[in-house]
């Protein structure tokens, strides 16, 4: 580890960018957080880490923050960790074009534009990380998930596209892939799921009342962990030698991820129907 070192993290009002941003500064790396809200930027700067408003579902907004970032940084960032990310619910069949296009300006669109302008900098110096934090539903589907399943599957598929590509240089591109960690995912599903899905006309709408039940249930879902245990993973991510390019992290992620590999698709279905519980889990 070398310390003062530069290193960008998205999404850092709560949960894993949060617990990742302190950590970090901690150990001794410059940090620039980001946020969406103004409340939330005047928290973390209160508390110590430089922050700068970042909206990725606004090119604009992207754009503008990673310019600042880079001018904060003299042109020196040696570590980006995609992080932010929010969860849109809602069977498929009622996903408005304008839900599934707001998904992934976020999740996808705005993540990769920003990646896109801070590589650059890392070629200058031919060096660097990029941390993107995807998800079990990256690697397989529950229910009621589509759009967000759909953007962590698209985040997968650009990383190791990337991956390939940067293979000459010196900056490496890993996926950290978690199952259910402590954030506050559930809130934020919850706005997106009542902002866009009309539950009233849904053939799903019965179903529709355990999708929002859970969503209002504070009780932790089984298997989830704190944020720590995908800051861990960021570490090495930045810190090793030689990254790992996947990070499994949790017991439903490695166990239904080997699972995805060798049982029969038809098995898996009835597995991951299972697990989903109809939208109840």
């Amino acid at each position: 580890m070398q310390a003062n070192r530069n290193i960008v993290v998205t999404g850092c009002s709560s949960g894993i960018g949060y617990c990742a941003a302190k950590t970090l500064a901690e150990r001794g790396y410059r940090v620039i957080a980001t946020a969406r809200k103004q409340q939330d930027i005047e928290r973390l700067r209160a508390e110590g880490l430089e922050c700068v408003e970042l909206e990725l579902g606004d090119s604009a907004s992207v754009q503008t923050a990673a310019n600042t970032m880079i001018e904060q940084c003299d042109g020196d960032i040696y570590a980006l960790i995609n992080n932010g990310a929010y969860g849109q619910p809602g069977a498929v069949e009622d996903l408005s074009r304008a839900a599934l296009r707001e998904q992934f300006e976020s999740n996808v669109f705005g993540t990769q534009e920003l990646t896109n302008l801070v590589l650059p900098v890392m070629r200058t110096k031919n060096e660097g990380r990029i941390v993107n934090i995807s998800s079990i539903l990256g690697l397989l589907c529950l229910p009621y998930r589509g759009a967000y399943n759909a953007s962590k599957y698209a985040l997968e598929a650009l990383s190791d596209t990337m991956r390939l590509e940067l293979r000459d240089t010196n900056i490496q591109v890993s996926l950290i892939e978690p199952g259910p960690i402590k954030s506050n995912f559930r809130p934020n599903a919850l706005l997106a799921f009542r902002k866009y899905i009309d539950t009233k006309t849904s053939a799903h709408r019965d179903l529709y009342q355990s999708v929002e039940a859970r969503l209002l249930d504070p009780t932790p879902a089984r298997f989830t962990l704190p944020e720590d245990a995908v800051v861990k993973c960021i570490l090495h991510a930045i810190e090793s030698r030689r990254v790992k390019i996947r990070y499994p992290v949790t017991i439903p992620t490695h166990v239904l991820g080997r699972a995805k590999r060798w049982l029969p698709d038809r098995l898996m279905d009835k597995i991951l129907s299972k697990s989903g519980g109809d939208g109840k889990r």
